[in-house]
């Protein structure tokens, strides 16, 4: 941090927003009270996460990618832990590094706790990411309760969990203000995050989502690739390109021949600015 404080930018996808802060050779003493300052919609900034920018080659996660990705995206959730992929969030942090002259447009190559992910930026704000193949590792018998309704939902794999849960209205799950009850409790010891599907024609879903360590968001770009993959198995549904539907906005999702799956939307950056996550260096205000 220097004199003037913490220097960071500010950017959203589909109104799912997270700070960015550059932190190239890894020289922060970053704690999780920083992260849960800074998200803090009232005594802080406000985000649905943050987005450390370190070179691979500087943080231990990421040393082993570092000769295919010079960047690394440290995901940190708003309540202090760290994560391992979001589709939305790697969008934006791809908009920082070419909007801040660290990488050109064109196909990126980015550093995640999931592996490493391309993404293909132009000067528009649309941004599309290759997010791997998903996978339904189990377990089965997986039930979401939220608001005196109960589902069956199916555990997707994209990099980190989702339990998905097709319903008739997006309603039905009541305000999400409290985590949904995922049973047996013992299938995610490290929390998942829960979304709520609707299907309004082919190739067409809306979808509601519980994030692990955040809360209901926005939008959530690795909860709508869930969300395909879940209709396409319990549905028998075929379609190679489906439109999300999220609070925040719309996003697109593309199946490969090989099952890999490409997410598409846009990410806009809209502030720049210096924070004080350590109260005692705030600067004094003018008089």
């Amino acid at each position: 941090m220097t004199s003037n404080g913490l220097p960071f930018g500010k950017g959203h996808g589909t109104e799912n927003d997270f700070l960015l802060v550059p932190d190239p050779h890894n020289q922060l003493a970053f704690h999780p009270h920083d992260v849960i300052r800074l998200c803090d919609r009232r005594s802080g900034i406000g985000a649905d996460g943050l987005l450390r920018v370190i070179r691979s080659a500087a943080h231990p996660d990421a040393t082993t990618m570092a000769s295919e990705a010079e960047w690394f995206m440290d995901y940190w959730n708003p309540d202090g832990t760290t994560a391992q992929m979001c589709g939305n969030g790697i969008r934006v942090f791809a908009r920082y590094l070419v909007d801040t002259g660290r990488a050109l447009p064109g196909r990126l190559a980015i550093a995640t706790r999931a592996g490493i992910r391309h993404v293909d930026i132009d000067t528009n704000d649309n941004i599309t990411v290759d997010m791997g193949r998903p996978v339904l590792p189990g377990p089965d018998g997986i039930n979401v309760t939220a608001a005196g309704h109960s589902w069956p939902a199916l555990h997707v794999d994209v990099g980190n969990p989702h339990a998905v849960a097709l319903v008739d209205s997006l309603d039905h799950p009541g305000d999400l203000r409290t985590s949904p009850l995922v049973e047996p409790t013992t299938a995610y010891p490290h929390g998942v995050s829960v979304e709520f599907v609707t299907v309004l024609g082919p190739g067409h879903l809306a979808l509601r989502v519980h994030e692990r360590g955040v809360g209901e968001t926005r939008s959530c770009g690795t909860g709508a690739v869930a969300a395909v993959t879940a209709v396409r198995h319990l549905r028998g549904a075929h379609a190679d390109r489906y439109t999300v539907d999220v609070p925040g906005g719309r996003l697109a999702v593309t199946v490969q021949s090989d099952g890999t799956m490409r997410l598409s939307g846009p990410a806009v950056l809209v502030a720049h600015g210096f924070a004080y996550p350590d109260r005692s260096t705030r600067p004094t205000p003018p008089t």
